[in-house]
């Protein structure tokens, strides 16, 4: 029997009815494999020993996470035993950010531990390396004009120049933190003095792309491929942001040609360097952000176009071990 450890939040905070994470460990439970779980703080590594944990076995229940609330009783998980991540046949990172020194020090120790012969997806220094919003700068030709610094007169110039703008704290997630001036430049200043704190923290700022009425794509990528429908999440309500955190109405659909395009282009360069799931927002032809700690959008994905994502991740996962 082989074991998989998902490294997570904890899992009594999961919404089970979205959470993508809960249906790649219910695929791997109905194959037989054993799944267990820890959560960041439950790493540790001692001088001469194989990194460890203490993890806990989990147990699938039946459940229909569709009519069971947002935490229902979805599991079992046995009394706490401490492992080397060796013994486990593959690590999935599956914590989600904020990206802080916490998680950049479970990188590091994961890294260790790969070093010492575990698997680990997605790959812990190329998490690391590629953080979410700044990875497009890698990629001038697919992404909209971008500016990041801290610098309150650049971003005034930047808007100058382009006259709607969307501006974006390097750390958020959902949708968090972001901001649209238009080309009137209402609050501009007091926006740029709330993100940057003024001028200790940097912040990234683009272009606004009329085309996010039409959605902003999660478009995944499973070990370099993509799987053929995004999940266009639509502004409601006068919100200029399409993430389902803050609202944002969830539609799948087939991939555009300039979305297979950019999935092309990127899913061997990202999946060479250890990438082994990556959501990629899209919003017309535009890369805007590459997400690489825990991207989600599974089931919606499958919901609506039954398309069995985390078949397809588990089915990708399961050829590498």
């Amino acid at each position: 029997m082989k074991n998989i450890l998902f490294v997570s939040d904890p899992l009594d905070t999961f919404k089970i009815y979205k959470d993508s994470t809960y249906v790649m460990m219910k695929e791997l439970d109905a194959r037989g494999v054993a799944v267990w779980s820890c959560e960041p703080r439950d790493i540790f590594s001692l001088t001469s020993a194989s990194v460890s944990a203490s993890m806990r076995r989990v147990q699938m229940l039946a459940c229909d996470a569709s009519n069971a609330g947002e935490h229902p009783e979805w599991y079992k998980a046995l009394e706490p035993s401490v492992h080397a991540l060796t013994q486990m046949d593959a690590v999935v990172l599956r914590q989600d950010p904020p990206f802080n020194s916490e998680y950049f020090y479970l990188t590091h120790l994961l890294e260790v531990a790969q070093r010492q012969g575990t698997k680990v997806f997605n790959d812990p220094a190329a998490v690391r390396n590629h953080p979410e919003k700044l990875s497009i700068l890698e990629f001038p030709e697919l992404t909209p004009p971008t500016l990041v610094t801290r610098e309150a007169f650049k971003i005034k110039e930047f808007h100058a120049q382009h006259k709607d703008i969307i501006l974006k704290p390097l750390d958020g997630m959902g949708g968090t933190g972001i901001f649209r001036v238009k080309a009137d430049g209402l609050n501009l200043g007091s926006v740029i003095e709330s993100l940057t704190a003024n001028g200790t923290q940097t912040v990234m700022v683009q272009a606004f792309l009329p085309a996010i009425e039409q959605g902003d794509k999660r478009v995944l990528l499973i070990d370099g491929v993509a799987v053929p429908y995004a999940l266009a999440r639509i502004p409601q309500g006068g919100e200029v942001r399409g993430n389902l955190a803050v609202g944002g109405l969830g539609v799948a659909r087939e991939l555009t040609r300039g979305e297979r395009e950019i999935a092309e282009y990127l899913g061997p360069v990202l999946s060479a360097r250890g990438l082994f799931l990556v959501g990629l927002d899209v919003i017309g032809d535009y890369l805007t952000e590459i997400n690489v700690t825990s991207p989600t959008c599974f089931q919606e994905i499958t919901q609506q176009k039954g398309f069995d994502v985390a078949k397809a991740f588990v089915d990708a996962l399961l050829k590498r071990l």
